[in-house]
């Protein structure tokens, strides 16, 4: 008899398991300065929180002959404050352990790199409360979500169902890529309406609103 497939949950970073604005945002501000340009306005500084900083840089005024040298300075001011400029939201280890208790497979989906993402995720104690952290390359411009969540699916091919758990346009799209729903959060960074038009499946407001929806959508499809 085969054994049924262990469901798996991929979560988004930042905005949606911690809230990594403060030292994001400082340091996108350093850069501009470093690059003599004009910082861009704080709702744009929250923008760049989530997508890939090669695509958000450009989109903010940052001459594409220019995006590498702003990476390069993002990134010695960012590794000082990738801990220090972060926390975990309230009630996000408490839903964690919930859903491994329930049975779930969670997986940590980011367009971050890696290589960021796992310090990160250890230093709060969310790589014991998840089997697994999947993240950009380096190179973030020669990576997309939909390729990070691929490379999160390739890990769990016995897998099932799946669901994606983000606070952003890009974590709806490329998990669409999939055919996988998301459930969006509220708490993170998202405009006004932009998970809604990307078309997530569902928006809660709370980790433990979070919690329940998915168990439901999850025993929906068992």
């Amino acid at each position: 008899m085969t054994s049924p497939r262990v469901p798996l949950v991929l979560l988004d970073l930042d905005g949606t398991l911690t809230d990594s604005a403060p030292g994001i945002t400082a340091s996108i501000a350093d850069t501009y300065r470093a690059l003599g340009l004009a910082v861009p306005s704080p709702t744009t500084l929250r923008s760049f929180v989530g997508p890939p900083i090669t695509s958000s840089f450009p989109a903010h005024g940052v001459p594409p002959d220019r995006v590498t040298e702003a990476v390069r300075a993002y990134r010695e001011v960012f590794v000082t404050r990738m801990i220090t400029g972060n926390s975990v939201y309230e009630g996000i280890p408490q839903m964690l352990r919930e859903l491994r208790s329930a049975g779930l497979r969670l997986a940590v989906a980011t367009s971050k790199p890696e290589l960021y993402a796992r310090p990160i995720c250890d230093a709060f104690g969310l790589s014991a409360l998840v089997d697994g952290v999947f993240g950009a390359p380096l190179d973030e411009a020669t990576s997309t979500k939909a390729q990070v969540i691929e490379a999160a699916l390739a890990a769990n091919r016995d897998a099932g169902p799946v669901l994606m758990v983000g606070d952003r346009e890009h974590d709806v799209l490329g998990a669409r890529a999939h055919g996988i729903d998301t459930i969006g959060v509220t708490w993170g960074y998202a405009a006004a309406g932009e998970l809604e038009s990307a078309g997530a499946a569902e928006l809660v407001d709370s980790p433990a609103e979070l919690t329940r929806t998915i168990l439901r959508r999850l025993a929906a499809t068992a």
